[in-house]
């Protein structure tokens, strides 16, 4: 980011409009803000776009339940395109992220009923979502780097020419990789003294600060606080979920983990069933000891006793080598998400 433009103020960066303007009634759809009695028009429209779009992974209920009352800490803003006969045909959400420390994140998420497509409504939301997105930033008030960032489909042709017409950068690309748990997996053997064990509830703070250690040098990571880190994996999966102990000053200590999430409700879409593992850290003192070789194949095992069909996460692909070392433990490419972002 240049430094020219971190001397001046972020209120003066971030340009804030006096109002963000939703669409106008010539798109045929009448415009609120949602809200928790909406939650089952929402995941009925998410359900019409989940077969057109083949998205991998999909909101689930309960954190769009969360977002839409207003439980997740998040500053969240929202609207609901309505067609005459009621029905819900598009949607925009605006959220920041809560707690962030470094930088000021806003993420945009858009979703248009296929048969409302071609009208000009993304370009609406779009530009109510980036006038919404600074004026949330603004109203945050701490003088920091701030981003507008969108995750896209690498597939989704037409949407990712959308937000580069909006302003938007491709910034990151996020590998999905997913392996059917009926392969062989690799023994793998800790070193003396480790311990490989369920997540749970008592070790729930350990494993939060061992995130924060192990993704500090990770590209857009922000530490987690309690509060934050509570609300972060609302479908988590104990059994599926795996902690790494080693011996410490006052006995064991987290060192390693994987969080392994049960997202159900896209089970019917992927024709499948799977466990989808969200984040995977090894703390920088204890790396190049197979721990999260380790950490994995347990994942894997755990889902094939349960009778889970696929195992599946996503890999930056900025990191080098990342890829490789999924694909030796038997994932395979199924696309990619882009982050389009806003850097200010």
């Amino acid at each position: 980011m240049p430094s020219d433009r971190l001397e001046r103020p972020l209120a003066e960066r971030l340009h804030v409009p006096d109002t963000a303007e939703v669409p106008t009634p010539h798109l045929g759809l009448s415009w609120r803000r949602l809200d928790g009695t909406d939650v089952s028009a929402v995941l009925g429209l998410l359900e019409r776009c989940a077969a057109v779009d083949r998205a991998m992974m999909r909101l689930c209920p309960v954190e769009i339940a969360a977002r839409l009352g207003g439980a997740t800490g998040m500053v969240t803003d929202s609207l609901g395109g309505f067609a005459p006969d009621g029905e819900l045909r598009a949607m925009a959400m605006v959220y920041l992220p809560p707690h962030d420390t470094a930088m000021l994140r806003a993420f945009v998420t858009a979703t248009i009923d296929p048969e409302w497509r071609g009208r000009g409504i993304g370009r609406a939301l779009l530009d109510w979502q980036d006038a919404r997105a600074r004026q949330l930033l603004a109203e945050d008030g701490r003088d920091l780097p701030a981003r507008i960032g969108a995750y896209v489909g690498e597939h989704l042709a037409d949407r990712r020419k959308l937000y580069v017409a909006g302003g938007f950068s491709s910034k990151r690309v996020y590998q999905e990789m997913r392996r059917p748990v009926s392969r062989p997996v690799p023994e793998v053997t800790l070193p003396a003294g480790h311990r490989l064990v369920d997540w749970s509830r008592e070790l729930d703070d350990a494993v939060r600060q061992t995130h924060n250690q192990a993704y500090a040098e990770h590209w857009g990571a922000q530490p987690f606080d309690p509060e934050s880190w509570s609300v972060v994996h609302p479908e988590l999966a104990p059994a599926w979920s795996k902690v790494v102990l080693a011996p410490g000053a006052d006995g064991h200590e987290v060192v390693a983990f994987a969080m392994t999430s049960r997202h159900e409700h896209s089970w019917r879409q992927l024709g499948f069933s799977e466990g989808y593992t969200e984040q995977i850290g090894v703390r920088r003192d204890h790396r190049g000891k197979g721990l999260a070789r380790a950490l994995l194949a347990e994942v894997i095992r755990a889902l094939a006793a349960d009778g889970i069909e696929s195992s599946a996460l996503a890999v930056d692909t900025v990191t080098e080598g990342t890829h490789r070392f999924y694909e030796e433990l038997g994932y395979q490419r199924q696309g990619a998400q882009i982050l389009y972002t806003i850097e200010i």
